[in-house]
């Protein structure tokens, strides 16, 4: 019998899940809504009664948890975690559900996640140094350093998103001021538009309006992403990638957003870091974290780290 998986995506709105095999397949999927106003335990006693049902129904061999927030990846521990799930930070989320499901179990942030999928099964195949960058309501990142995650001593690495832009700038959700997101994730680009316009239009009607060359439009899309990819100039400096990964929700526009970035940020490098890099979308979509679940579970399951 091949080892099957429970897989888990917690976010701020929804808990995805799923059960996945060791070829990637997703054999089943499915979401629930977070509630995340109920805190964090109520989110974990989700999760446990999600994987009793999927255990009833599946040949189940462990459980792996995607999640916000910063992870403490060896003992399941939530080190940080904003508001955005009340009560959340200090939980050990792996320690919960092992102790209700008796399987081995592991957890990992889920931009990290992401960089995991899309390392096992999409487009960073192959590729020992690259960035995954997640661009939605905020900004996230994960660090794949000489063939491995890099998660820093904390376990805090890769939050780019809260790199400064503009020193005493707008005010971000990390209660500091001038954060990269606050100016290029897509909330942000959102609220530039409300406010150079007065009206709120939906993201995708409103890449629909540059599309279509409406001047305005195109104008706002031309600071948003002057500063997204001022942004990725630093990371890009500082690392010297092989690749960048683009993901979040925003990565819907394709090849239109991808040859936009590509064409503000190469003149923003220096030359040889230029030509050495790739710039490629996610290819994983909404499975990316469940995917990326797995795969951290199977590693860990390699190395004899599983908990």
């Amino acid at each position: 019998m091949k080892m099957l998986l429970g897989v888990f995506d917690i976010g701020g709105t929804s808990i995805k899940y799923g059960v996945v095999n060791p070829e990637g397949q997703l054999l089943f999927h499915d979401s629930l809504a977070t509630e995340a106003h109920l805190g964090g335990e109520a989110v974990i006693e989700k999760v446990i009664n999600v994987s009793k049902d999927l255990m009833d129904r599946w040949e189940i061999s462990g459980i792996s948890i995607s999640s916000a927030g910063q992870v403490n990846s060896e003992t399941g521990m939530i080190v940080y975690a904003t508001d955005n799930i009340p009560r959340y930070t200090g939980l050990n989320i792996v320690d919960l559900v092992k102790e209700e499901t008796h399987l081995p179990v592991v957890a990992e942030n889920d931009v990290n996640c992401t960089a995991l999928g899309e390392y096992w099964l999409g487009a960073a195949k192959g590729m020992d140094d690259f960035v995954c960058v997640t661009i939605g309501t905020g900004i996230g990142g994960a660090l794949f350093l000489d063939g491995k995650l890099y998660t820093g001593k904390g376990y805090c690495a890769g939050e780019i998103g809260h790199i400064t832009l503009y020193p005493e700038g707008k005010e971000c959700t990390c209660g500091r001021t001038g954060c990269f997101e606050s100016y290029a994730s897509s909330k942000a680009l959102t609220e530039l538009i409300t406010q150079e316009t007065g009206e709120i239009v939906p993201l995708i009607q409103y890449f629909e309006e540059v599309k279509n060359g409406d001047t305005e439009s195109m104008a706002l899309f031309d600071r948003w992403l002057n500063d997204l990819t001022t942004g990725l100039s630093s990371i890009v400096h500082l690392l010297n990638p092989e690749l960048i990964v683009l993901g979040g929700g925003i990565s819907a526009q394709g090849d239109f957003l991808l040859d936009a970035i590509k064409h503000a940020l190469l003149p923003k490098l220096m030359p040889y870091h230029a030509r050495t890099l790739k710039i490629k979308l996610a290819e994983n979509g909404n499975g990316a974290n469940l995917l990326g679940a797995a795969q951290n579970f199977y590693m860990h399951s390699t190395h004899g780290g599983e908990s």
